[in-house]
């Protein structure tokens, strides 16, 4: 395989062919700076922080097909993926996410102490999260908390603190992901029973999409509190009354339980995210 060929390969594996990942992770990534920097964040700490997202995101796919290099190859959706396609080794892997880890950990050492400690949680989190699937129902709320320790170490790096509105900000997000990652969860539900592989999807049954909705409903609740806390304007209001119309309409595209339908639902979770950062944004303009 040629170079070129060998980089193609690694970017597949990470990812960056499918962005969908990098903006559910950025997304609440830009809530937090948005609410720490009072609508002015830092913009170095922006930079450094929307590199960091790109590099953990990517580091987090890789670290996930290692692990799961023995099921992608019974899963429809991950079959054709490059480690369970034999196109990468397992060990490329494991220096390719290496790598990854290491050049995030570079840009986080521009930041402030606190911030660089919250960090090393933030890798734990992400290099543990591929193999819960194995021992619990709830890898969706462990990914939840891998996904939303941006959010502290944002306010970290923007004030050198993390308040209590950082965290209610932090229990949104991670409603936010078990909604939408259950509906993900929903795609590979039968696949996963097959080869033993747990999560909410599973767990839920027949509840599924009430669930669903509960977590969106919830995620909104606090977000409405945290407007409220900081002292928001309508503008962000209606950012959360186009989002909860989004969730409205996810509950449609999985009333059949269709592979489609859940994905197409996941899929709109990025527009759930950008509606809450777009009202955010103007509400702070």
């Amino acid at each position: 395989m040629t170079f070129a060929l060998r980089l193609r390969e690694y970017a597949l594996l990470m990812r960056l062919h499918r962005p969908i990942g990098i903006l559910l992770l950025l997304w609440p990534t830009l809530w937090a700076l948005w609410i720490a920097g009072q609508g002015r964040p830092d913009l170095k700490v922006l930079i450094v922080f929307v590199l960091g997202v790109v590099l953990m995101r990517s580091a987090g796919c890789v670290i996930n097909d290692y692990a799961d290099r023995d099921f992608d190859p019974h899963v429809e959706r991950t079959r054709e993926r490059p480690i369970a396609a034999g196109r990468v080794s397992p060990r490329e892997a494991l220096v390719l996410f290496v790598i990854l880890c290491v050049a995030a950990f570079g840009l986080v050492l521009f930041m402030n102490p606190l911030t660089i400690a919250l960090s090393a949680v933030a890798v734990l989190l992400g290099a543990s999260y591929p193999f819960t699937k194995r021992y619990t129902h709830l890898p969706q709320l462990y990914l939840g908390v891998a996904f939303g320790w941006s959010i502290p170490m944002a306010f970290a790096a923007q004030t050198g603190a993390v308040p209590p509105l950082a965290w209610v900000l932090f229990a949104a997000n991670v409603l936010w992901v078990i909604a939408y990652d259950t509906a993900y969860a929903m795609v590979d539900r039968d696949d996963d029973l097959r080869i033993g592989i747990k999560s909410t999807a599973i767990l839920f049954g027949t509840y599924d999409r009430l669930m669903v909705g509960l977590s969106h409903t919830a995620a909104l609740g606090l977000l409405v509190l945290i407007g409220a806390v900081a002292g928001r304007g309508m503008a962000y209001y209606f950012g959360l009354a186009v989002a909860a119309g989004l969730a409205a309409y996810q509950q449609r595209l999985i009333r059949e339980r269709s592979r489609e339908g859940c994905f197409q639902a996941f899929l709109n979770n990025n527009r759930f995210g950008a509606a809450v950062f777009t009202g955010l944004l103007a509400d702070y303009l």
